[in-house]
């Protein structure tokens, strides 16, 4: 469904990734880990759209994104969320995510202007796809609080569900489980087997080792900005560039 071919990315004399290529086939759970710095979240804003590669191609649904722009690359079907909050904290936790729902929603300035009742209707059923997704996510309780009185963890789930507002069919989680707590991490691991069961594709970046061998079904490494290991997590946990580049180096269990 996705795939990266050769893509290097330079920022002055730094280099970010150097000719990285991998695959994410549909309907798959891959994980992407590495040390601080090693690319991934280069590479995420690349996939994206925020940032373009000096060379090399991607490829979403076998159409090559490389030159498009965000926006562009969200109404095919791919959503993303951010290493860091990206939430309006003087909006409601509902209209967080109704913010989402951007792509789907019609209508002009003045059918808009003048609440048509096609605008009324269109309206009214995305407040309740907004609930249904809040209540998916344990948010439900919350749905009027403005967004900033949500606790960290809460307001990262928060903005996985604004993700999952546009219906993406691929999704990329830039540590979605960054300062969430147990109960929270659970919720997260429930939430994405639910996901790929109904036919997501999802490629997460996440520092808690444990969490992304247990739900993934492969798993990609970067270190300095290169791809050191692709496959199975049984596969890379044993693999002795990552055991010395990432999971001693961090104190996971290899």
């Amino acid at each position: 469904m996705l795939a990266i071919e050769k893509v290097t990315k330079r920022y002055g004399g730094v280099q970010a990734l150097n000719r990285v290529s991998l695959k994410v086939p549909k309907g798959m759970i891959k994980g992407l880990m590495g040390p601080n710095g090693a690319g991934k979240s280069t590479l995420f804003h690349l996939i994206s759209g925020i940032e373009r590669p000096d060379s090399g191609r991607i490829y979403f649904e076998g159409r090559e994104t490389t030159s498009l722009a965000p926006h562009e690359i969200a109404l095919l079907g791919l959503g993303r969320t951010f290493q860091t909050i990206q939430t309006w904290g003087n909006m409601t936790v509902v209209d967080t995510i109704l913010a989402g729902m951007h792509r789907k929603l019609k209508g002009g300035f003045l059918s808009c202007g003048f609440w048509l009742p096609g605008i009324k209707k269109q309206e009214k059923e995305a407040l309740k796809t907004a609930k249904d997704i809040l209540e998916s996510l344990g948010l439900l309780g919350r749905w009027e609080w403005p967004a900033s009185q949500l606790s960290f963890g809460e307001q990262k789930i928060l903005e996985m569900g604004r993700s999952l507002a546009m219906d993406p069919r691929f999704l990329l989680l830039d540590e979605p489980a960054s300062g969430l707590t147990p109960a929270e991490v659970e919720q997260f691991s429930r939430t994405i087997r639910r996901l790929k069961e109904e036919g997501m594709t999802l490629l997460i970046v996440e520092h808690r080792v444990e969490l992304v061998m247990e739900i993934a079904d492969e798993i990609a490494v970067l270190r300095n900005g290169e791809l050191i290991a692709d496959g199975p997590p049984d596969e890379v946990r044993r693999n002795e560039k990552v055991i010395e580049a990432y999971l001693r180096n961090r104190g996971g269990r290899a």
